[in-house]
């Protein structure tokens, strides 16, 4: 067999180039596949061993007052291992710098316990620093996240907020916690607005007057308890001290943001590089196949110098072998290029103890035996074909495809030049070789388009969210309530042009057997700073009674217009009280629930107060506002709307501009390699019809058109196809990627169709430039003499 190893060799170097974006094509399928897959994986388990090293409780609470005498009792809930109370204050901090000032959630730490190393359940890890120590002076440590966006480091001092005095505050440490992976005060989570302040749990409580109290307790569960069993049983014992409702820990705000961020990188390092590879098979298996067929002769010869069939099926087979091989070996190269920079773009946002990639076996092998899969199928695909025919008859040239007049002929009559003529003629009397590489370019548009459109989605959400839902630009928050007379003091402060009063209330509701925790927003009527918008029909006007539902709550309750649902108010008098859905609409983000500010306080029955300010203030005034805000102790929270779209930008930009880069090169990689080697196969199979052409007086440039006419004319097919396939596959991954609580729309800005396009066409122009190269080089006697 020595002389086909040698031909193997020889085959190879002939078809180098051929060889080459093959297995590049195949590099890329099985590199983001490994790699984003991994990624998921990796991610996967440093999330599972950093909750479970930290001890994360399984059900959270969050009350108004409690006393410490009750942990006993929830300690005695069936099904409950472990309980660990607590405080929790939202407070204003003045970091001393020029800019807004932020909102620390000032969280009570045990110091006795954490000096005996006995930290309980949600264990934070010191990352710099020290730990607090009791004293004269407030020490805390503070969320890494927060300190590292703001610039913080120990030795630094902040004066916050607390129960309406001012405390200074100085930093020792910075921390991590599985409790607050995501810091959040409820909305979007900001690690420059919102941070994580841990403090000596008796001066905490001395400071906001619950001595010998609680706020907020975590419960371990015994192994095979029932969740929702406990919950049911924990809310009716703290139902008289304000608690809001406990959940369970795949509802507690940073572990569902956990799940919802790894949820989406599954499908994007699962679906997406599956469907990479699933387009890089396709294109292996095709290709291949093609590239047997043009060695029909060779396989004649062999045939007649003895070689059985099974032999010459080894052969070729270990030809496409190591095709597939080298693809493979690139990949699982790139695969780790990729996990790594992906990794790198994930570790500052998940911040676990640590992230280290790894190679996932199962991925790996998937890959592996689905490449060599389609290249082994693809080649004997082919060779069963020839190795059936007599050596004398596979040595002949197969037989031309019978040509008959096409549609376009009869229509233009004699008006169709002899080039176009020849053109059209090939598309159309080779249908599955035309519908190969139109579908491959149409594919490699597609996987473009699906990973551009994401930063056209991030755009619009941009556009809804921060400039239809919220035109104000600052919003405050009052806690206790504050009287609607406070409007008209903010109204005074500088720079102030308009400001409007909102309430929220957290609420149960309950349609049939289905309830949901959420809030309910209270607007007043006209509201322009803060509104509803049902995306795309805009701002909406809430009607004087009734309830609207956002589509993510309304399908969450399998509520519709029309129905009743019964709301039931977690604070306060605790009203439970019927009410119509008057409509729903299309909010993006959120489990949602509006209705008239004076309805809502009237339902309520304590009082016209006010949660939350919404401003319009003149930008140029800004330093002057906050300084006014900073000596206004009855405000508490603050949402700067630049900030947090600053930091919403800077975020999303980055991750997912370097992951839609990713995917644009594997785009254009992917279109190269599908039309040089449709266009070097088609030369390969008309070489002696184009030598013969030239012997009978055409130019070079006229041969080109006849052979790279097909190309451009199997690009043009692809172009709406491509588009077609980039808007459903992109459609597939927003449905694939939503939850309870996003409702993304498919936004493809024209721009983004545009480029991709216009990538399909740049690659095939490169390919074709490549081409004409080897056309212009054809040696046209020893072309002729191939069939004599």
């Amino acid at each position: 067999m020595r002389a086909l190893n040698i031909k193997l060799g020889r085959d190879l170097w002939r078809l180098r180039a051929q060889v080459l974006t093959i297995a590049m094509v195949v590099a890329i399928g099985v590199g983001g596949f490994v790699g984003l897959f991994s990624v998921h994986a990796s991610l996967l388990d440093a999330r599972d061993r950093f909750y479970a090293s930290h001890r994360l409780a399984d059900v959270f609470v969050a009350l108004k007052r409690a006393p410490l005498a009750l942990r006993e009792r929830i300690a005695a809930l069936p099904g409950v291992a472990e309980v660990k109370t607590g405080l929790a204050f939202d407070a204003r901090v003045d970091l001393g710098d020029p800019g807004p000032p932020v909102t620390g959630r000032f969280v009570a730490l045990d110091l006795a316990r954490v000096q005996r190393g006995e930290q309980g359940l949600n264990a934070l890890r010191l990352r710099e620093g020290r730990w607090p120590e009791a004293g004269t002076t407030l020490e805390a440590l503070v969320s890494e996240a927060f300190a590292k966006a703001r610039g913080l480091k120990p030795g630094d001092s902040a004066r916050a907020v607390l129960n309406g005095r001012q405390q200074t505050v100085r930093i020792v440490g910075l921390a991590i916690s599985p409790e607050y992976v995501f810091a959040s005060g409820g909305a979007a989570p900001d690690e420059r607005s919102f941070g994580i302040w841990w403090t000596d749990a008796r001066r905490l409580g001395e400071l906001l007057d619950l001595q010998g109290a609680f706020n907020q307790a975590a419960l371990r569960l015994d192994s095979g308890a029932s969740s929702e069993a406990v919950i049911d049983a924990l809310d009716r014992l703290l139902e008289p001290y304000g608690s809001l409702g406990a959940v369970a820990r795949a509802d507690q705000l940073s572990a569902r943001v956990v799940d919802d961020e790894l949820d989406q990188l599954r499908v994007m390092g699962t679906v997406l590089p599956a469907i990479f590879l699933g387009v890089a098979m396709f294109i292996l298996n095709g290709v291949l196949a093609r590239q047997v067929a043009t060695q029909r002769p060779q396989i004649a010869a062999l045939k007649a110098l003895g070689y059985d069939d099974a032999v010459i099926g080894r052969h070729y087979l270990q030809l496409a072998l190591v095709v597939a091989g080298l693809g493979v070996l690139g990949g699982l190269l790139l695969s780790a290029v990729i996990g790594r920079l992906m990794l790198g773009l994930y570790e500052p946002v998940f911040r676990f103890d640590a992230l280290a990639y790894r190679t996932t076996a199962a991925a790996v092998g998937v890959s592996v035996l689905l490449s060599l899969l389609a290249a082994g199928l693809g080649t004997w695909a082919s060779i069963r074909a020839v190795v059936r025919l007599r050596p004398a008859q596979a040595m002949l040239p197969p037989a031309p495809p019978h040509y008959r007049r096409t549609l376009l002929e009869r229509l233009a009559g004699r008006r169709v030049r002899a080039a176009p003529l020849r053109v059209l003629r090939d598309v159309q009397h080779r249908p599955w070789r035309t519908a190969f590489t139109i579908g491959g370019v149409a594919m490699a548009m597609a996987l473009q388009i699906s990973g551009a459109f994401w930063l056209d989605a991030i755009a619009h959400i941009v556009d809804v969210q921060f400039r239809q839902v919220q035109p104000g630009n600052v919003a405050l928050q009052f806690e206790p309530r504050a009287p609607e007379g406070v409007l008209h003091e903010l109204r005074r402060l500088p720079g102030v042009l308009q400001a409007e009063g909102y309430r929220n209330e957290a609420v149960r509701v309950h349609h049939g057997a289905r309830w949901k925790d959420a809030s309910v927003g209270g607007m007043p009527p006209g509201a322009r700073l803060l509104r509803v918008v049902d995306d795309p029909l805009g701002a909406v006007e809430l009607p004087d009674e009734g309830l609207v539902l956002s589509h993510l709550l309304a399908r969450a309750l399998d509520a519709r217009v029309g129905d009743t649902v019964t709301v039931v108010f977690r604070t306060g008098h605790r009203r439970q009280v019927d009410l119509p859905v008057v409509a729903e609409v299309h909010a993006l983000m959120g489990q949602q629930a509006y209705m008239r500010l004076s309805t809502l306080q009237r339902l309520t029955r304590d009082g016209a107060g006010l949660s939350q300010a919404v401003l319009q203030v003149d930008p140029a005034s800004m330093p002057a506002f906050w300084s006014a805000v900073k000596a206004a102790p009855s405000i508490g929270g603050v949402f700067d709307k630049r900030s947090v779209q600053q930091t919403f930008d800077e975020r999303t930009q980055h991750n997912m501009g370097a992951f839609s880069a990713i995917l644009t090169l594997f785009a254009i990689a992917m279109a190269v390699g599908i039309t040089y080697n449709a266009a070097r196969i088609a030369l390969s199979e008309r070489a002696w019809d184009l030598a013969s052409l030239r012997v009978l007086g055409m130019t070079r440039a006229e041969v080109s058109v006849l052979l790279l006419g097909q190309l451009a004319v199997e690009l043009l097919l692809a172009l709406p196809l491509g588009l077609l396939a980039g808007r459903a596959l992109a459609g597939l991954l927003m449905r694939l990627m939503s939850s309870d609580n996003i409702d993304f729309p498919v936004i493809i800005a024209p721009s983004t169709y545009a480029w991709a396009a216009l990538i399909v066409l740049a690659a095939g122009a490169a390919s074709a430039l490549l081409v004409r190269r080897h056309v212009d080089r054809l040696d046209l006697v020893a072309v002729l003499k191939v069939r004599e």
